[in-house]
């Protein structure tokens, strides 16, 4: 079924071009307490970071030596399973509740913060997007058609663009991109394109997203790998230049954020003593 709904789409991310990176620069260990950093996204010099499942509802704002500043709780709103976050061009925030590791879960949705908000030290979402995607009719479905977990996106324009990690049985890198309208209110995920990484889960599966201040950029992230997209119109980020980065570093990577055009903070997640650290990746 989903093979038939893509036979139509324009897919120029298939090939891909393949790049070194330059040396991944570890900052600071986080604080012993944030140790499942699931998503990070920069702001006016500060670095806001979010834990997933089984974590508060609370989002810790680090400077960009990786230590705390202060920790702003979202009144009203449970950590389901938050996975990603990210700004707009008005510096609002917008929280990603939309991990699904099981693909069964009938109430993703994504959560707006006021940029005048921030200050506080617990806040109101103004706003929630919710959505569904109309190719799922199985919760679960099938082993091999275990496409619609998310733990990456970003705002772009008028729209969130959503990157789904794959766990079917026979896992090949193919990633679905959904396009979902930045309106508050239930909505139809649109099914805009697909990314092919690589057929290796471990090194291949997208686990976060972020785009580049002036918009010419955005990036997708691995345990061990970044995948850069450029070259596409203003009008249609699904048409590019694919690039992939080798970081010649395995560990739970889980989060990403552009601090200007040309570098990257990079995150990793604490497993047993190993991880838990906040990372530079200067981009050529």
């Amino acid at each position: 079924m989903h093979k038939l709904l893509l036979v139509g789409f324009w897919i120029l991310f298939s090939s891909c071009q393949q790049q070194e990176a330059t040396p991944l620069q570890v900052i600071q260990d986080f604080p012993k307490g944030l140790k499942e950093v699931s998503g990070i996204a920069y702001s006016d010099g500060l670095i806001y970071a979010l834990e997933d499942s089984g974590n508060p509802n609370e989002v810790v704002v680090l400077d960009t030596l990786g230590k705390i500043v202060k920790t702003i709780t979202i009144a009203g709103i449970a950590n389901t399973d938050w996975e990603d976050l990210t700004f707009d061009k008005q510096g609002n925030l917008y929280i990603g509740d939309f991990g699904n590791n099981d693909n069964t879960r009938q109430d993703l949705a994504i959560y707006k913060v006021e940029k005048g908000q921030l200050q506080n030290n617990t806040v109101d979402s103004v706003a929630k997007i919710s959505f569904y995607y109309p190719e799922q009719t199985q919760f679960p479905p099938n082993k091999k058609e275990m496409f619609y977990d998310v733990e990456a996106f970003f705002v772009y324009g008028d729209h969130f663009y959503l990157f789904t990690k794959n766990r079917s049985k026979g896992f090949d890198g193919t990633s679905y991109v959904y396009q979902i309208p930045n309106v508050p209110g239930h909505h139809r995920a649109q099914l805009v394109d697909k990314i092919i990484t690589c057929s290796d889960y471990h090194n291949c599966v997208i686990t976060s997203a972020a785009i580049s201040p002036d918009g010419s950029t955005f990036a997708l992230l691995s345990h061990s790998k970044v995948w850069l997209f450029q070259q596409y119109p203003k009008d249609d980020i699904t048409k590019g230049k694919m690039t992939e980065l080798n970081l010649h570093h395995y560990s739970q990577k889980e989060a990403i954020t552009f601090t200007d055009n040309n570098q990257v903070f990079i995150a990793d997640e604490r497993v047993k003593k190993e991880g838990g650290t906040l990372y530079r990746l200067k981009l050529r």
